[in-house]
Parts: structure tokens; sequence; C-alpha cells
């Protein structure tokens, strides 16, 4: 029948240059469940610490050539060692020889001769200690990965209702804003108007689109919404505020909100749809004033007041803009007064 091994309760490495010292330091030790290595000067002290890194170290202070202090104070300047426990064991009893051993580094002293219960006790209390950093040290490593992939959760989550968000404001056809949008938009910049200056509206619609459906197919229609979209935004990119907002707002119908817009800027807005929805060049034979697809723009202006809601400004965008079909079509009309 196999004896289970017990596990070890720690590495040490003990440098002192007495050798009875390390004999004696390494039996106790080993006794006790350590497992031990001795070294006789600083210089091997050294390079045992780098090349298997110990637990705890038991450093003597006068030896040759490398005194106790000059071997911790190089193994505190060794990201590899720079945490590891150095308990200092010593003839030297002043005061001054103690603090200068914990200037250097040190987390202990034993003065020597030795009593083996106290180097027990020393010895198991700054294992423990350093078991205790450790842990907490894991811990922490542990929360900030489980804080990183709570914040990468977070951000997937965020992001996920901006998309859902974004999708629910979007006319799913042309990828402008939806009816929804506009409605919520206006009203927002209708009471930040309040304070800040007067708001436009232009409403703009396809010129004999009925036809142009009937005879050229719906999917064809879908196709000259979306490049008429286009056209207009490019001509909102250029021309308009970039707090600005072009909407489906229903059918053919499309609606630019303009915020903090003076009417002579929102006729140029208007004018310069009409060029980019030009330049567009979607055939229409069936038109009864152009070749080609053209647009009807009516537009309002007003400054917005506490007892006023946006539905006056839509109310006489839609008066402009059936001024401007009445008239002949393809034209920009403003509201009168506007």
């Amino acid at each position: 029948m196999s004896q289970t091994t017990e596990p070890s309760k720690g590495d040490i490495l003990i440098i002192d240059d007495t050798p009875n010292n390390v004999r004696l330091l390494s039996t106790l030790l080993t006794n006790h469940g350590y497992e031990v290595r001795g070294v006789i000067n600083g210089e091997i002290g050294l390079r045992a610490a780098r090349s298997a890194v110990p637990d705890l170290i038991l450093l003597d202070i006068s030896m040759p050539k490398l005194s106790g202090y000059d071997v911790c104070e190089a193994l505190k300047a060794d990201p590899h060692t720079a945490a590891v426990p150095v308990i200092f064991i010593s003839a030297f009893n002043e005061v001054g020889d103690k603090v200068k051993a914990f200037e250097v580094g040190g987390v202990d002293y034993i003065t020597k001769p030795f009593q083996w219960a106290e180097v027990l006790a020393r010895v198991q209390n700054q294992l423990k200690i350093c078991l205790l950093q450790k842990q907490l040290q894991a811990r922490n490593t542990q929360l900030h990965l489980e804080i990183q992939e709570r914040a990468k959760a977070e951000a997937a989550l965020q992001a996920a209702n901006e998309k859902l968000q974004a999708l629910a404001n979007q006319d799913g056809l042309t990828g402008t804003s939806n009816r929804r949008h506009f409605d919520d938009y206006l009203l927002r910049w209708w009471q930040l108007c309040q304070a800040q200056g007067m708001i436009s509206l232009i409403l703009c619609d396809v010129d004999f689109f009925k036809p142009f459906n009937d005879h050229y197919g719906h999917l064809e229609g879908d196709r000259c919404l979306q490049i008429l979209v286009q056209a207009i935004q490019n001509a909102l990119d250029v021309l308009a505020p970039p707090h600005s907002l072009l909407a489906r707002y229903g059918g053919e119908e499309f609606a630019i909100v303009l915020p903090e817009t003076e009417p002579a800027q929102a006729q140029g807005i208007a004018q310069g749809i009409q060029s980019h929805v030009a330049r567009a060049q979607i055939p229409h034979a069936y038109s009864t004033i152009h070749t080609n697809v053209t647009v009807s723009l009516g537009i309002a202006t007003l400054h917005p007041t506490a007892d006023s809601d946006p539905d006056q400004l839509i109310s006489q965008a839609d008066q402009a803009l059936y001024m401007a079909k009445s008239q002949g079509r393809n034209q920009a009309i403003a509201y009168p007064g506007s």
C-alpha cells in the first residue's frame, strides 16, 4: 500500500556563511514540512533565488563579499524576486542594524542565538502573510477580469440596444428615419427652439408617383424612392445644418426638419434638393411635366412658443406643398409669411 506524501508547507532558502547554522535551520524546517535549500554566501544565494524563486528567505547579515544588506537590496531590485519576504537572522542586536534591515526590504528580524520556537513562529507568520497576499492578489486579478468581462458585456448590450433603437427609428425601405422618429425629433427640437430661435420644415412629395408605380412596377418604384433619398441627403449634407433630419413621412412623401434655420436658408435648401433630384435623372415617361422624376416642396418656418405645438408647423408646410402641386409641381413654395 503506497504512502501519501504530505504537500510542502513552503520553499525556504537559507543564506548564511556559517555551515552549522545552515544545517541546524535546514533540519528544523525540514522536520516541520518545509522544503529547504541552504547556501553559504550571497552570490550563490542570489543565483539560487533567481533560478527557483522561493517562498521565503532566511538571510544572515555578516557575510564576506556581499553582506546580507547587499543581497536583500539585489533581491528587491529584481522583479522576479522582489516580492519574496526576507527574514534577517543575525548576531547583530543593535537598533541601527535592525532599522537598516527593514530599510533594505526585510520583513522580520531574528537575533542569534535563535530559539527554535521563535524561528518556526516567525517563518509560519511570514508564509501565512505571503499566502494571504497571493490570495488577495489572485482575487483582485479575478475581480479585474470579471469587471472587464462585465464591461464588455455591458458595451455589447449597449451596442445591441443602440442598434435596435436605430432599427426602430429607421424606415425599412429607404434607410432614412421613419415617421415615429420624425415626430419625436420634431417635438424635441420644437421645445429646444422655444429658447433658441426658429425651426423650419420642408415637406417633399414625388410628382406623379402613382403613374410611375403603375407603369414601371413597384420594384422600380422602391428603387426610385431609394435614389431620391440619397439625392435629398446629399443636398442636406452640403446645405443644411448638421442637426437636420430627413424622414419618410408617408408613401412617396418626405419631411426635412431644419432646427435653427431662417426662412431664406430653408428656401435655399429646398432649391438645392430640387437640383440634386434633377441630377439623379430618374426617367419618368409618364410624368406630364418632365421626362425625369421631379419633386414638389412645401416650406414653413415658425418660432416655437410654449403655447404652440409642432402640428401648426406641419400644417403650414402641408399647405405650402399643396400650393406647389396646384401651381404646376416641380417647385418649392413657402407658406405665406414664413
